[in-house]
This record gives structure tokens, C-alpha cells and sequence, in this order.
């Protein structure tokens, strides 16, 4: 629970793996559509498999991504079109299977790819190191085949074997085909930007992160949330909202371990990626605890308060989760 939390209203949780997030399944909400020309099998299903994307390219979410009005003021404009066109900057990543090794347990035997992922364009001092194995990308494949079997009939997927998967050439031609795989599917935008590949690239750390926050685990979350934190940003630009529960693990971590500057850092860039979303279950829950954190550091918390109460008298609504209550309830499975 969060310590002298202010009054706060009613607002329902909006969880990275529920069915009001978009590409969750259950979500109804707009998808990213292919490229003109790309014909599709798909209609757009109840599992969702695109995200939302603003930016030039295609039309915004209109529930999502308010448009600004009269209730804004000037500095919040300017920071409304600040961050939109952050979004609108595109970004492209290469990807690169360095190496392999072979991993033994108990009762099995597998080779490990570790995934570099780096921008291009500039130096990226940010780059992702990842480890997956083949039953993963495997794993992947199936999942995108059900949604965009004709965009990837074109991709070819290493074909399995049943025997010599452990020798040298085996690996090397792997590492080699894996490594293609993954770029032809980044090429394609609707594939880009579906849960399946933001999920694959993502997912199986941010679930252990959020595994060691709901441990109280909050030093080894946090190494954890750094390293995976600038990938995510990166696969998700043309809708950075869903960093925001990241960054809101991360802020609560920091503040479990008495650093409340590095706790209001990280809040401040959810706030900037939430924008002017009211509706949003962690709108709330973040001025709350960014409130009280400016409140410890001596900064500016009345434009906060005064940004809180301006919501809640749009929107009134009754007392709803902490932010430390909704982050424990992200990534649960």
C-alpha cells in the first residue's frame, strides 16, 4: 500500500495481460493494419494480435490518444505535441544471434541463442542482450502463423530435426537462419508491432521482474527492468503507454528502497508517456504517488494536485488500487 496516499477514486486496472490492453486477448479495439497492397485472412479477430500505432503513418486511436482540446493548458499542448511526435520518429533495430551454447539440466538438453538487438542509424549505448532457445522461436512462429499466415508465407522457419541439433555446423547454420528470421519479420510492420514478436522479444523478462517485485525482490527487479526497459521503448514507440506500467514498476521500486529521486525520474516518463489519457487506470494512481514523492523532494507537487482534482472532478469515480497494487498485477502468467 502506498504510504499517506491521498484520496483517490475508483478506476479499474488496465493490466499489460488483460483484455482492455491493447493486443491482450479479448481486446476489440482498433489493429494495426499491413502495408497497402498486403492482402490478409485475418478480420479483426477478438485476440487482437496488433497494437495501436499514432503517428503519420496511421490514424490514431481516437479513445486512446485524445486529441487536444480546450481543457489543456498551453504548456500541456506543448508537451501533448512534444511527445507525440517523439512517437512519430521512427525507429529500426537490427537484430544479431552472436552466439550459442549448449545448455544440460536435469532431464533436458537444448542450445540457448543469445539475441543482440541494437538501433541503427547511431551509436545505441542502450542495446538488448537476450537469451532464447529454439522451442521459443518456435513457439513464436506458430503464434504468428495463426494471425498472419499469409504476411510471413515468405519467411522461412529453421525446420526441426531429430537428430545432429547439438553439432557445431548445426548450430552455426541456425544462428545464421534464426538471425534472418527475425529481420525479414521486423520488416514487416504489422508483424513489428503485434504482441507476438513485442512479447517474444520482452515478455519472459518482464515477467521475471515483475516476478521479483511481488517477491519484494525490488534491487534484483530493477536490474532486471533496466536492461529490458530501452528495448521495450524501442518496440513499442508508436504507442509508448505500454512502457508505462515498467516504468511505474520501477518507480515503486525505488521508493521500497528509499530512493525517491530515482522513483519520481521514473514516474515523471510515465506521466509524459500517459500524456493527457485520463481514463487511464494508472493516471491516478501515478499523480498519487508522484504527489507525495515531489511533496518528500521539495518540488513542485501543487500543479500535480491541482492536475489531480481537475480529473477527478471530470471523471468522478470511487477509491480504486494503489500504484503498487496495480503493478503486482501485471504479468502474472
Amino acid at each position: 500500500m502506498d504510504a499517506h496516499r491521498p484520496r483517490s477514486l475508483k478506476s479499474e486496472p488496465w493490466s499489460m495481460a488483460s483484455a482492455k490492453h491493447p493486443g491482450s486477448p479479448g481486446w476489440t479495439g482498433p489493429v494495426a493494419p499491413c502495408p497497402a497492397g498486403t492482402n490478409t485472412k485475418r478480420a479483426a479477430s477478438a485476440t487482437g494480435p496488433d497494437l495501436p500505432h499514432p503517428g503519420p503513418e496511421e490514424d490514431s486511436d481516437a479513445d486512446s490518444s485524445p486529441s487536444p482540446n480546450s481543457r489543456m493548458t498551453t504548456r500541456e499542448l506543448q508537451e501533448y505535441w512534444r511527445n507525440e511526435k517523439c512517437c512519430w520518429k521512427p525507429i529500426k533495430l537490427l537484430f544479431e544471434v552472436a552466439s550459442a551454447r549448449i545448455e544440460e539440466r536435469k532431464d533436458s538438453k537444448f542450445v540457448m541463442y543469445q539475441i543482440v538487438v541494437i538501433q541503427t542509424g547511431s551509436f545505441d549505448s542502450n542495446k538488448a542482450i537476450l537469451e532464447r532457445r529454439y522451442s521459443d522461436f518456435e513457439r513464436l512462429q506458430k503464434s504468428l502463423l495463426k494471425s498472419f499466415g499469409e504476411e510471413i508465407e515468405d519467411v522461412a522457419f529453421p525446420k526441426k530435426r531429430l537428430l545432429g541439433n547439438f553439432t557445431q555446423e548445426m548450430i552455426s547454420e541456425r544462428k545464421l537462419a534464426f538471425q534472418e528470421y527475425l529481420s525479414l519479420l521486423y520488416a514487416i510492420r504489422c508483424i513489428r508491432r503485434s504482441r507476438d514478436f513485442i512479447d517474444f522479444l520482452t515478455r519472459p523478462e518482464l515477467q521475471e521482474a515483475f516476478g521479483c517485485l511481488r517477491a519484494g525482490q525490488y534491487t534484483k527487479a530493477l536490474d532486471i527492468l533496466v536492461h529490458v526497459l530501452p528495448l521495450l521503448e524501442k518496440l513499442t514507440a508508436h504507442w509508448r503507454v505500454l512502457g508505462v506500467p515498467a516504468l511505474c514498476a520501477m518507480l515503486v521500486c525505488h521508493r521500497e528502497l528509499e530512493r525517491p529521486v530515482e522513483a519520481f525520474a521514473a514516474g515523471d516518463r510515465a506521466l509524459q508517456c500517459l500524456g493527457a489519457r485520463e481514463g487511464h487506470c494508472y493516471y491516478v494512481p501515478l499523480l498519487e504517488a508522484m504527489i507525495c514523492l515531489a511533496y518528500a523532494l521539495g518540488k513542485d507537487f501543487v500543479s500535480l494536485q491541482e492536475r489531480l482534482e481537475e480529473c477527478q472532478l471530470r471523471k468522478p469515480t470511487f477509491r480504486g488500487f494503489t500504484l503498487k497494487e496495480l503493478t503486482v498485477r501485471e504479468y502474472l502468467c
